[in-house]
């Protein structure tokens, strides 16, 4: 099985989670606070220590997940969407789940479901976007990543660095070779993120030029030492087909 780049609960909005922290202070809030969604108020309708047990469940079934624990995951979700379904954590963490067992259908749905309930939550979209480039449907790859692209909080630089560099991927596979050889070149080797070095791998990979390739890889590895940093790309070389996957290839025609 590849290893796919997925957002689950950790890296950008919790809404429900959070309104459930700030309950005290949204009473003595201005006038001009935007309201809240229905989901959001009806959660903070639950009596406190349900919403104290729903983000418990919720936060075991992330750790188990990040452990590939995925079968259990899903059972600890269950357990939390008994207490509280209309949560787009839960359906964001679901999705993932039914993307580690390559059920990509099933995950699409619950990704709907959860940015239905969390409207331009960025790392929802980027789970779609993450579904259509593992699946090779490029064009639509492309688009939401463009979307993420426009509402990422811009602080998020390493994940803007990486929805990029899939946006070069995939026009790459939609034939738009001029825009490819200009974003390849958007960043240099000092920036803080792998991006140039793996722009480069990928050109060279186009090229049958393995070793140049090999070569634009050592050097984000002897820069960017942490294996955290450099998985998500080293995975994106994989689901793309530049790479390898122990597990081997499946049979994906692109779109």
């Amino acid at each position: 099985m590849k290893s796919i780049t997925l957002l689950s609960m950790f890296v950008l909005l919790t809404p429900l989670m959070a309104q459930n922290e700030s309950a005290p202070a949204a009473a003595e809030a201005a006038p001009e606070t935007p309201a809240l969604l229905p989901n959001q108020q009806a959660f903070l309708n639950l009596p406190e220590e349900r919403r104290n047990e729903f983000i418990k469940q919720l936060s075991e079934a992330n750790r188990i997940f990040q452990q590939k624990r995925i079968f259990e995951t899903l059972e600890e979700i269950d357990k939390a969407a008994a207490i509280f379904q209309d949560s787009s954590e839960i359906h964001n963490l679901r999705g993932s789940c039914y993307v580690e067992i390559r059920s990509f259908d099933k995950a699409l749905a619950e990704f709907d479901k959860a940015l239905a309930l969390s409207k331009d939550n960025p790392s929802i979209l980027f789970n779609i976007g993450e579904v259509n480039f593992v699946t090779k449907q490029w064009q639509k790859a492309l688009d939401v990543f463009e979307n993420v692209l426009k509402i990422l909080p811009p602080e998020n630089m390493a994940l803007g660095r990486l929805v990029e560099f899939k946006i070069l991927l995939s026009k790459k596979k939609l034939g738009m070779a001029d825009e490819v050889t200009i974003l390849a070149e958007k960043y240099d080797f000092l920036d803080d993120s792998p991006y140039y070095y793996y722009a480069q791998a990928a050109l060279a990979y186009d090229k049958k030029d393995l070793i140049k390739a090999e070569e634009w890889l050592a050097r984000a590895g002897r820069i960017f030492r942490d294996p955290n940093v450099l998985g998500p790309w080293q995975d994106t070389l994989v689901e793309y087909g530049y790479i390898k996957s122990f597990y081997g290839e499946e049979d994906v025609v692109d779109q």
